[in-house]
């Protein structure tokens, strides 16, 4: 291990703690116009795997002409994880991309050293009410990756690994699990599944991950005797062998993990670095607000306004 994400230093191991290192009950966090569950990063635990951020949005309810309108807004050092369950989210970038995201699809966008994008809902979606829910991430970039070029790549659901069986559906969403492949490449090694399970339905995890966790969307799951309802992260001692059993209604289930980075990041805002100086030379440049020659550009198509700099 190159480095234990815990990031309290007298965490017990060995038979002193169960198969649950730790559990993480999300914290709300208000967006604005939207209102998200945010498990990590925790008191206890920074990341999981390269996993740095974890937010649950929804499920929500929107009235005709209302919706998410998140304006410009910079990142770094990260990539960021659009996955949703119900609704329709619009993203533009720096790069030009304009990409819709549906159900079962995911969108990955790489900042390394700088991007900005927008996610709104506009168009024939305002025209009428309609449903939100999903899963967005932030994952943190290998120390070699943080100043490498921009990137997005979208991933319809039908590109997406399925398996079935035994009451279980298992869509691979990035990374490697159960002897499949996600399409679309990451700067680290990892996993990131949608696990819909059946009543009673019993679920190994992966076992060939340093790093492993597992977030509870909607129903419950009993694993080593203990049970856990929705709105719950567990996250697993690296090399236990583990298995979770839907509740009477089933389940649906997050489990994401891979290897541990090279040490702690930074967080601030948007930005996510392995040093302070990389955060303070972004902050300086979205100040700046040089579009034409500085560190960042605002989307094509979508360049009218932008978020400010925040005074924290």
């Amino acid at each position: 291990m190159s480095w234990n994400p815990a990031l309290d230093p007298d965490c017990p191991t060995g038979d002193v703690v169960d198969a649950i290192e730790t559990l993480i009950v999300p914290r709300a966090r208000d967006l604005g116009d939207f209102e998200v569950r945010r498990a990590l990063p925790a008191p206890k635990r920074q990341m999981v795997g390269p996993f740095i951020f974890f937010d649950q949005m929804g499920p929500a309810e929107f009235i005709t002409g209302q919706g998410v309108d998140i304006r410009q807004h910079p990142h770094i050092g990260l990539a960021t994880v659009t996955y949703l369950f119900d609704g329709r989210f619009h993203h533009r970038d720096s790069l030009g991309t304009d990409q819709w995201i549906e159900p079962g699809a995911v969108n990955l966008m790489t900042a390394g050293h700088g991007i900005t994008h927008s996610e709104r809902i506009d168009g024939e979606m305002l025209r009428q009410p309609y449903r939100l829910s999903g899963i967005q991430t932030w994952l943190a970039l290998p120390e070699g990756a943080e100043d490498g070029q921009p990137a997005f790549v979208h991933a319809g659901k039908e590109r997406l690994p399925m398996l079935e069986g035994e009451g279980k559906r298992l869509r691979l969403i990035l990374g490697t699990a159960y002897g499949e492949r996600a399409p679309v490449p990451t700067a680290s090694e990892m996993f990131y599944l949608d696990a819909m399970l059946a009543p009673g339905a019993r679920l190994p995890l992966p076992d060939d991950h340093e790093d492993r966790g597992a977030y509870v969307f909607s129903g419950e799951v009993a694993i080593a005797g203990e049970r856990f309802g929705a709105g719950r992260m567990m996250v697993f001692r690296p090399g236990d062998r583990v298995s979770m059993t839907a509740g009477a209604q089933g389940a649906r289930v997050m489990l994401l993990g891979g290897a541990t980075l090279e040490g702690p990041r930074y967080i601030w805002w948007n930005f996510v670095a392995s040093s302070r100086e990389r955060i303070e030379a972004a902050k300086e440049a979205w100040r700046e607000g040089d579009w034409a020659h500085g560190g960042f550009q605002l989307p094509p198509t979508d360049n009218a306004e932008f978020i400010p700099l925040p005074d924290r």
